[in-house]
């Protein structure tokens, strides 16, 4: 009779203890292991109002669902740089990510306050996701 391939349960079976203490060690230490990973984000939002409250939630999301192994450190405010230069900061590496608008980058680009603000342009949201999606935008703001 050909012998059975052994299967996690028979191998615990017959290792008996240790082997399920040496388990449950090694999935800790894979867990301990887990890479922490922290990014600093800027935005032009006051955390005194909605839009910097909801960005401060959207944070929070963050690391609630990469189970903390992504830290947001925010910058309300352009506490590290003038909103403006937030684009150059993330891009050099003084921040990790730029949390501003499209638009705030109109001087390397005036087409950026079409795809990056509503104002630029459009009387409803709607207007700009149409030229987004309908009319070309998306593939035009993929060449800025």
């Amino acid at each position: 009779m050909p012998r059975l391939a052994r299967t996690p349960r028979s191998i615990a079976k017959s290792e008996g203890p240790a082997f399920g203490s040496s388990v449950v060690t090694t999935a800790l230490a894979g867990a301990a292991t887990a890479q922490q990973t922290t990014l600093r984000i800027q935005t032009h939002y006051n955390l005194d109002q909605m839009s910097g409250q909801l960005a401060q939630e959207f944070f929070d999301r963050i690391e609630t669902m990469s189970n903390g192994e992504i830290t947001i450190e925010p910058f309300f405010s352009f506490s590290v740089v003038k909103s403006v230069e937030t684009f150059d900061a993330a891009a050099t590496g003084i921040l990790d990510c730029d949390m501003t608008g499209g638009a705030y980058q109109t001087g390397k680009n005036p087409a950026f306050q079409f795809v990056g603000d509503i104002m630029g342009g459009y009387d409803t949201p709607y207007q700009q996701l149409s030229w987004l999606y309908y009319g070309g935008g998306l593939e035009a703001a993929q060449e800025l």
